[in-house]
C-alpha cells in the first residue's frame, strides 16, 4: 500500500508532495483509498462533505468504531502526515483478520477530505463541515490562489458543493474515533518509544496581517519619502520571534503576498500570515496580542496602515479522558508495552471532532521530529509497531 502512494502527488523537483483538495492528485489518493476498500470487500461511501467512508458491518447499528486520517498535503509536505494513519487503518484491519476478532461492532475507516488547508487556507474543511464548525456559506466563500472557489473545485472533481454541510446523523453512529499519525516533534524519539498516546492539542490559529502603504519607483523614491510596508512587515516577523519566546509558545509567518511583486518597486502591500500555537489559551492570547501590538507600532513608525483578521482558531483539545485512559489500558496492561502519553502543537481531524464525539490518538516516533517536508520520515518498525498498537486498539474497541 505505502509503495502505490508514494509516486502520487510527488514533485520532481522538490521531492515533496502536493496533494491538494480536488486536484487530480488528490483524485488518485481517493481512488486508491476506494480500491482499498472494494479489495477488502468493505461497503465504501462518500458523505455529504467529500469525505471518504470504508465500513465493515453496519453503519446504522451505531456505536461504531472508526479509525483513519487524510491523504492531502501541505505544499512540498512530506509521505507520512496522514497517509499514515490510513494506511495503517487498513493494515490493522488485515491484522485483525488475521487473528480471527469477532466484532461486536461496526468498523469503519475515513479518509477526511482537506485537511491541511493548503489550497483554501482553511484546515481540516472536511471534518469542520461534518462537524458543524464550518457552514455551508462559509465553505463556499473559500477561494484558493487562482480565484477558484470550493464550489467549482469540487464540481470540476464531480462533487456535489450544494449538499455539504454538518453531518449529525452520521455523528451519531460512531461511538470512537482513534486517529494515527506520525508524530510531528520529537517527544518519542527523546524518550525512546516508538508509539505515544495523545493528552492534548495546543490552542492555535491564522492571522492574516495585511500592511498597506504606498508603490513607488525603488530607484528614484527617497528613504524618507517612502510607505514601504515591508519594512512593518519585517519587524513585524522579528518581533513575533520575540513573543513567543518570551511565552514558550510558537509563532510563525510562513506566507507572504506582496503587491504589485515587482523587484524595482516598493511594495503597495505586503499581506502576512501567521500561525501561532501555545500550551494555553491565555498564552496565545498574550503572544498573538504583542505580536499585533508591536505590529501596530511599526506601521505607524513607517505611515503604513494595518488591518489584523483571524481567519481560524481552534481552542485548546483535551481529547476524551476515559477513552485516552483506556488506550493506556489496552496497550499497557494487555501488551505490557510502554506508551507515554504527549500534547501536541499540530491540529488534526480528531481534535475537530472531539467536541461531537470521543475521539483519541496515537502518535508513531518520528526520529528527526521533522514535519511538512519532504525530510519527514518514520522508520518501518515504528510503522508496524504502530499498525500493532493501533490494531490492539482497535481490537480492544469492538469488542467491549
Amino acid at each position: 500500500m505505502w509503495r502505490e502512494l508514494l509516486p502520487v502527488g510527488r514533485h520532481p523537483d522538490s521531492g515533496g508532495y502536493r496533494r491538494y483538495a480536488w486536484t487530480g492528485a488528490d483524485a488518485e489518493c481517493r481512488a486508491w483509498f476506494r480500491q482499498q476498500a472494494e479489495d477488502r470487500g468493505l461497503a465504501y461511501e462518500v458523505d455529504r462533505n467529500g469525505n471518504q467512508w470504508a465500513w465493515l458491518g453496519d453503519p446504522a447499528a451505531g456505536d461504531a468504531v472508526v479509525t483513519g486520517s487524510h491523504l492531502d498535503s501541505v505544499p512540498d509536505g512530506g509521505a507520512f502526515d496522514g497517509p499514515l494513519g490510513v494506511v495503517s487503518s487498513f493494515a490493522a484491519l488485515d491484522e485483525l483478520r488475521g487473528r480471527d476478532v469477532e466484532f461486536a461492532k461496526p468498523l469503519a475507516i475515513v479518509n477526511f477530505g482537506d485537511e491541511e488547508g493548503a489550497r483554501f487556507g482553511l484546515a481540516c474543511v472536511g471534518s469542520r463541515l461534518t462537524a458543524g464548525q464550518l457552514t455551508a456559506e462559509q465553505a463556499h466563500r473559500l477561494t484558493d490562489g487562482d480565484g477558484t472557489t470550493l464550489p467549482r473545485a469540487m464540481e470540476a472533481a464531480g462533487y456535489d458543493p450544494d449538499a455539504i454541510g454538518p453531518d449529525p446523523e452520521r455523528l451519531a453512529r460512531i461511538g470512537a474515533f482513534v486517529e494515527l499519525h506520525v508524530e510531528q516533534g520529537r517527544a518519542l524519539d527523546l524518550s525512546g518509544d516508538p508509539v505515544g498516546v495523545a493528552s492534548a492539542i495546543w490552542p492555535h490559529g491564522r492571522w492574516r496581517f495585511d500592511f498597506r502603504g504606498e508603490a513607488n519607483h525603488a530607484g528614484t523614491t527617497r528613504l524618507v519619502d517612502r510607505r514601504d510596508p515591508m519594512l512593518s512587515y519585517a519587524e513585524t516577523v522579528l518581533a513575533a520571534r520575540r513573543e513567543a519566546e518570551l511565552a514558550g509558545a510558537v509563532a510563525t509567518f510562513g506566507k507572504i503576498a506582496v503587491e504589485p511583486n515587482g523587484v524595482n518597486a516598493i511594495p503597495s502591500l505586503v499581506r502576512g500570515w501567521l500561525d501561532s500555537r501555545a500550551a494555553d489559551q491565555d498564552t496565545l492570547d498574550t503572544v498573538v496580542g504583542g505580536i499585533e501590538k508591536a505590529a501596530r507600532e511599526y506601521a505607524d513608525a513607517h505611515g503604513v496602515d494595518l488591518d489584523v483578521v483571524r481567519e481560524s482558531f481552534t481552542p485548546v483539545v483535551e481529547f476524551d479522558h476515559a477513552l485516552r485512559d483506556e488506550l493506556g489500558r489496552i496497550l499497557g496492561e494487555d501488551t505490557g508495552l510502554k506508551v507515554p502519553v504527549l500534547g501536541t502543537g499540530a491540529g488534526h481531524d480528531a481534535g475537530i471532532l472531539s467536541g461531537s464525539i470521543p475521539t483519541a490518538m496515537l502518535f508513531v516516533r518520528n526520529p528527526t521530529g521533522v514535519s511538512h517536508s519532504p525530510a519527514e520520515s518514520a522508520a518501518e518498525d515504528d510503522c508496524l509497531a504502530g499498525v500493532r498498537a493501533l490494531a490492539d486498539v482497535l481490537e480492544g474497541l469492538v469488542r467491549r
